[in-house]
């Protein structure tokens, strides 16, 4: 189980490296190639877009920050399928709610090995951490050699241990999406203020404006605030939910566990 973990462990740490990096480079690529084909250089050699209204030549205005926002984006989108996926897994293959209910069934009626059999058919978290509890239960409980209050303090033990095991995994790459949240805002402000840098020195450089520099600069200034404040609204409300979702899990844990420590308060010598 330890070894099935680690290896997993690893491979989900590969796949968030390879994810980030995959995204920032075929952001940058579809940007430099895709996007800069939809405007042309100016006599004065500035770009302008080839059509009015066109979104990815309006994009490509935004400068070089905007490829970096388009990845974040992008990261947001991946991690946000990615945790969706593993927080359904999370919750097992049937209804929690009905797991939690024949649970408690099975431990008033002291049925352990019923008990331990609903665990192993509901798997994720909820179902695993149940399942590794449950069995210490069962190998605690006739031992007479360990006082009922020892019995007591083994079972909580086994059950944070259990459920140590498997948080991690359900909070997994939610720091990225948290990052995200705040990295693409400040971003999104460099180059909101780079573009108004580049629209206040066109203006300081001619004396008079100079409408294809200003409305250049202002564009990048306006695409680059909406990319970040967009990806950073998506990136919180996701994780919110995430962590809204891990919180039921957890409350589940804790429910099923306090039914288990309450049979063997009934049950134990």
């Amino acid at each position: 189980m330890d070894l099935q973990k680690s290896s997993s462990s690893k491979f989900n740490s590969l796949f968030t490296v390879l994810a980030i990096v995959a995204a920032i480079v075929v952001c940058n690529l579809v940007f430099w190639t895709v996007f800069k084909s939809h405007v042309h250089v100016t006599d004065k050699g500035n770009y302008e877009i080839n059509e009015p209204g066109d979104v990815m030549g309006t994009m490509f205005l935004g400068g070089v920050i905007v490829p970096f926002l388009m990845s974040f984006a992008v990261i947001v989108l991946i991690f946000s399928v990615e945790r969706a996926i593993a927080i359904t897994k999370a919750y097992g293959s049937g209804s929690l709610v009905s797991f939690i209910r024949n649970m408690k069934v099975s431990l008033s009626g002291n049925n352990i090995d019923d008990a331990i059999t609903h665990a192993a058919k509901q798997r994720g978290s909820v179902g695993n951490v149940c399942y590794e509890v449950l069995n210490r239960y069962k190998a605690i409980i006739n031992d007479g050699g360990l006082s009922k209050d020892h019995k007591l303090e083994l079972l909580k033990k086994e059950t944070e241990e259990a459920t140590a095991l498997e948080l991690p995994m359900m909070e997994k790459n939610l720091t990225i999406l948290a990052t995200m949240a705040s990295v693409s805002t400040l971003v999104g402000l460099l180059g909101t203020v780079i573009g108004m840098i580049k629209a206040f020195g066109a203006l300081a450089a001619h004396g008079s404006p100079d409408p294809s520099a200003l409305a250049m600069g202002i564009s990048e200034a306006l695409i680059n605030t909406a990319l970040g404040i967009g990806t950073s609204a998506v990136a919180i409300v996701a994780y919110n939910f995430f962590t809204s979702k891990i919180d039921e899990l957890t409350y589940s844990i804790d429910e099923v566990a306090l039914s288990i420590q309450h049979s063997m308060q009934a049950s134990a010598k």
